[in-house]
């Protein structure tokens, strides 16, 4: 338990770690200013979205009962409800911008190692790869929504979820440099699991702070680069 929450809190670290990556490499700034404007724009406008929606899914939902339990049921409605919205519109702004971090994480690694070299299969297989992983987040937002309408433990579940989804979408690109398919993909967050969920927590939290969720998309692909970096060195190997 101990190990496994030493592993979550390192992984989380990576992203204040981007953060300061990002502000000691004015070269870097150009590639941030364009991420963090559109994946502000697009988050706010997700959850203007969930502030929308919420009422009417809780006045379909919610059918009467014990007033304890009307509450719980509508509270935990509003903040899925908000958190999908928040979800949804990120993740649209990533399929924006993707191109862009990719750069980023390409220029973080250069700065890093000296060298980018891709692995891959092609410019075709990197194109599919990047779409795949692109969409990964955008997709897993229905299911979060889900999952945190379930009472007591669904919401901690979602939290964790959504926190694993944003890592491996972060992570993908310095993932696909290093060769790795969709699969092999799934197999490195298994095995770094701890890393990845601590890691993609952080960024979930960070979007909930005011004025700081206009750096967390920059910040992310940053911190998610020296991520694999850092786990590549410690371990010798990339997956």
């Amino acid at each position: 338990m101990t190990s496994t929450l030493s592993r979550a809190l390192s992984g989380a670290w990576r992203l204040p770690r981007g953060v300061a990556f990002l502000f000691f490499n004015p070269s870097l700034w150009p590639l941030v200013v364009l991420p963090a404007i559109i994946a502000g724009i697009l988050l706010a406008g997700g959850l203007v979205f969930g502030l929308w929606a919420a009422p009417i899914v809780e006045e379909r939902l919610v059918k009467g009962g014990p007033l304890p339990l009307e509450l719980l049921v509508g509270f935990l409605i509003w903040m899925a409800t908000l958190s999908a919205g928040a979800a949804l519109g990120f993740g649209l702004a990533l399929l924006l911008v993707s191109p862009i971090l990719e750069r980023l994480s390409r220029r973080v690694e250069r700065i890093v190692r000296g060298t980018a070299d891709d692995k891959g299969s092609g410019l075709a297989w990197e194109v599919k790869e990047s779409l795949r992983g692109s969409f990964y987040f955008l997709a897993a937002a229905p299911g979060i929504l889900l999952l945190a309408l379930i009472p007591i433990i669904g919401p901690a579940l979602a939290v964790l979820w959504a926190g694993f989804a944003l890592a491996f979408q972060f992570s993908d690109p310095p993932l696909t440099r290093r060769g790795l398919g969709f699969g092999r993909k799934r197999a490195w967050h298994r095995r770094y699991r701890p890393e990845a969920v601590g890691f993609g927590v952080a960024g979930l939290v960070a979007l909930l702070i005011p004025f700081a969720d206009l750096l967390v998309a920059p910040a992310l692909a940053a911190g998610a680069t020296l991520l694999v970096i850092d786990l590549e060195d410690r371990d010798g190997e990339a997956e």
